[in-house]
């Protein structure tokens, strides 16, 4: 037996976090019956588990993914009610058949590293914010970055959802009208970064993630991907539940 929420990520359907929300939303039936409980539990072998109607079936081979996400496309699968473009575009683009589904996001704006599984405990342990996996983005900033402010920077700043502060940060290059920075971070706020450099009075230009724990983007370009070899992956996870 196992728990139903576990069975639906380890069958690639979707992360341990929106396995629980589909379930409490009414979206899973187990034998026919749906289910709300999240500590329901299912034997694969004798149950037949639907999710919005179709029927899941256990997971037969994982799969681990880099890809370069490029800007303007959403970090997530299906269809945008604005008509942007997805994730589901982008893997019907580059030629991605597996059914996966992303290890966290990055914004429409944004590009650069993406993680994609059909393993939903190595999604959840990448993305839960207890975990504190670090990731390195490089930013243009519009505008000089002035010794001063770069000071005020390292040290951090109160935002509307409380205070932030970058674990480094550092200066690249500074261009007539614009600064580059690499910056890493373990927080996973929505939109963090682009926040707290407009506190400083700077719109970020330009936003790469090029490192997820000790997973690089390397020489990947936009749109170009390559698997993760699965001793990659348990070294990044290792010793996280």
């Amino acid at each position: 037996m196992i728990r139903l929420n576990k069975f639906l990520s380890q069958s690639g359907v979707c992360s341990r976090r929106k396995a629980d929300q589909l379930i409490q939303e009414g979206k899973v039936k187990v034998n026919g019956e749906v289910v709300k409980d999240l500590g329901f539990k299912v034997d694969p072998a004798k149950d037949t588990i639907e999710v919005e109607g179709k029927t899941v079936k256990p997971q037969e081979k994982t799969v681990y993914i880099k890809i370069y996400k490029p800007r303007g496309y959403l970090s997530e699968l299906g269809k945008d009610k604005f008509g942007r473009k997805t994730l589901t575009d982008l893997l019907q683009e580059v030629g991605i058949r597996e059914r996966v589904f992303p290890a966290g996001r990055l914004d429409y704006d944004s590009e650069g590293l993406l993680i994609l599984t059909n393993d939903g405990d190595v999604a959840y342990k990448i993305t839960h914010p207890k975990h504190d996996i670090k990731k390195e983005y490089i930013l243009q900033l519009q505008g000089t970055v002035d010794n001063e402010k770069f000071e005020k920077m390292k040290e951090g700043t109160n935002l509307e959802d409380g205070f932030f502060k970058p674990d480094n940060i550092t200066i690249l290059k500074k261009e007539k009208n614009s600064t580059w920075l690499k910056v890493k971070i373990h927080s996973g706020k929505k939109r963090i970064l682009r926040r707290y450099f407009k506190a400083f009075g700077h719109r970020v230009l330009r936003l790469i993630r090029v490192k997820i724990g000790d997973i690089s983007i390397g020489k990947l370009k936009p749109k170009e991907y390559e698997y993760i070899p699965e001793s990659v992956i348990l070294s990044l996870t290792r010793g996280l539940e």
